[in-house]
This record gives C-alpha cells, structure tokens and sequence, in this order.
C-alpha cells in the first residue's frame, strides 16, 4: 500500500470520527435542545474517540510494513532500514515474529520495534518521540474505555486533573473528552487537540 494511501484512510477515519461526534450534539431547531438524549451524546462520542484510536493504530501497521517493505516516503528520500522484507504482508509477519501479534497502540513498544528495523527508527521515533505525552495520555483514555475499574478511573481522574487544572473526581472519558483544552488557544476540545496532533503526526511520518 503506498504511503499517500494509508495517510488517506486515516484522514478520512479522522474526519468520519469528527462527523459523528459532530452529528451527535446537533440541536433542535427553533428552542437549542439536544437532538439526542445525553446517553447517546456519550456512546456515540466514545465510539467516535474509539474510532480514532483503531484508526491511527492501523496507520501505524500500514506505513511500518510499507517502509520496511521498500516503499519511499513522501518526501521520495530513501530510507535507511536493517531488513527487506519482499512485500508488505511478508512485513507485518516479520513484525509480529514469534507473538500471537504487535500491538501499534503500545507507543513503547513501537519504538523498540522501529529501531530494530530504521536506523535511529526513523521515520517513526523523532515524531513519536515529542508526541510521547499526548501518545501516553491517548493509552489512558483508550483502556478506560476498553475497561471501566478502580484503576483506569483513577487514571484518567490524575489525566484529567493534569490536563483541566483541577480535581475531577469521577469523571467519565465523555467528560474530559468534550471539556476545553486549557493549553489551546482557540478554545478546542480535549479530543480535537488530541485529534489535530494526531493528525499532524501522521502526516510527518508519511512525509519521512
């Protein structure tokens, strides 16, 4: 798969994502109340952030095979890289090795796999790297999701306290999600400045 392609998917899941969190909070016209009941509002945005998530994952899958598999990036240079595996599927096997599979979500363990086969695991590491943050608090809010306990809540209570500025007791992902982001400028949501630096990230990587 070329590499303008798998960037392709990902915008377009992107903006798909932004569509339906969008269409989930639209109003009626005439009196501004809510078109959905508020259970829905919640569902179909953490579907939608769920979404995201699965969609940057299968980017990851798809520009790693590509690369390592002979594909350029965007920018056409070639890549310095230790193995050369004939074909993309030959590629993601060669990734998953002996395991049942890779997990492209698990940042660590991307970069461990992206220096194994680049050289200074570029294209990958240095854009990974100054996300890595963002990168840590997309796996918080992904397993609280996946898994509602004692510890993913409090994880994403001491998330939410960091990126709010204030105590946030029992708060839900929906919550923290659709709250304003303190750092932006232009008053965006925790998911969009979360999307937007995803969206950059990826667009750096497939450029090389």
């Amino acid at each position: 798969m070329p590499v303008q392609t798998a960037l392709n998917h990902f915008n377009n899941a992107v903006a798909q994502c932004e569509s339906l969190i969008a269409n989930a909070h639209q109003t009626l016209p005439g009196n501004g109340q809510p078109l959905l009941p508020e259970i829905d509002r919640q569902q179909i945005t953490v579907a939608a952030f769920l979404n995201m998530y699965i969609a940057w994952e299968t980017f990851l899958e798809d520009a790693l095979a590509a690369f390592l598999s002979g594909v350029p990036p965007l920018n056409g240079n070639a890549l310095s890289k230790y193995a050369s595996p004939p074909d993309a599927p030959a590629a993601k096997r060669m990734i998953i090795g002996i395991n049942r599979y890779f997990d492209y979500g698990n940042h660590q363990n991307m970069m461990k796999i992206v220096d194994i086969f680049f050289q200074n695991g570029a294209p990958f590491r240095p854009h990974l790297d100054s996300v890595y943050s963002l990168l840590d608090d997309l796996r918080t809010m992904r397993n609280y999701s996946a898994h509602i306990s004692s510890s993913t809540q409090t994880a994403l209570e001491t998330l939410a306290l960091r990126l709010l500025g204030r105590p946030s007791q029992g708060i839900t992902l929906y919550t923290l999600l659709t709250s304003p982001d303190t750092r932006s400028q232009t008053g965006e949501t925790i998911f969009q400045t979360h999307k937007n630096t995803l969206v950059a990230t990826a667009a750096a990587i497939a450029n090389g």
